[in-house]
């Protein structure tokens, strides 16, 4: 099963203020088409050629280093460019809601926490929420990894690579998870994430 770069949900300018057109054309168009042209080129012949995508970055994490990162990576964006939407943030839907309440003791805690996750990853990854052990915890990945491939299943996650952010906020890694937090997240996406991990 070949990767494709799938359209945005959206209009490249359709997040401003908080995530700019220039933004998505370089993080889509470029960086993720990138991962889709490479990550083809790595499998071809290999075990991994006709595996779902899920399998091929699950069998090649820690075997095959060329694979996973364009494997990892085109995962990680196709959920991403979903994750967001505009005029997002606002209501959270009411049995996630509830299940963040459970695993945080308030909606405020679980995304200080998230935040916090990206704020302090180093270098290059993501911060992220997952289902593991039927509660909701944050967890942090380098690079193109993530929850999946650490026993858990990723319900949200943000791009804290800088191309994720620097055209829009340069160095102020903080305020670009601020502003995805309260402007951008598609809580209907992550909640339909939600449902999957713990049905």
């Amino acid at each position: 099963m070949a990767f494709t770069l799938d359209d945005l949900p959206y209009a490249h300018d359709a997040l401003q203020p908080y995530m700019s057109k220039e933004t998505l054309e370089y993080h889509h168009d470029k960086h993720h088409l990138a991962y889709v042209n490479n990550g083809n080129n790595a499998i071809k012949g290999t075990e991994f050629e006709g595996k779902s995508l899920e399998e091929i970055v699950k069998g090649s994490f820690g075997k095959n280093a060329a694979i996973f990162n364009n494997a990892g990576q085109h995962y990680n964006h196709i959920h991403f460019w979903k994750w967001m939407k505009p005029n997002g943030g606002g209501k959270i839907p009411g049995g996630l809601e509830k299940a963040l309440i459970d695993s945080f003791g308030s909606v405020e805690k679980a995304k200080e926490d998230f935040i916090q996750g990206g704020v302090t990853q180093f270098g290059s990854g993501w911060t992220w929420l997952a289902v593991q052990g039927g509660k909701i915890v944050v967890q942090k990945t380098p690079n193109g990894e993530s929850p999946l491939v650490h026993g858990a299943s990723p319900i949200l996650g943000c791009d804290v690579w800088e191309h994720s952010y620097y055209i829009d906020y340069r160095n102020r890694r903080p305020d670009y998870l601020k502003a995805f937090v309260e402007h951008l997240v598609n809580w209907e996406y992550v909640d339909e994430m939600f449902q999957k991990a713990t049905a």
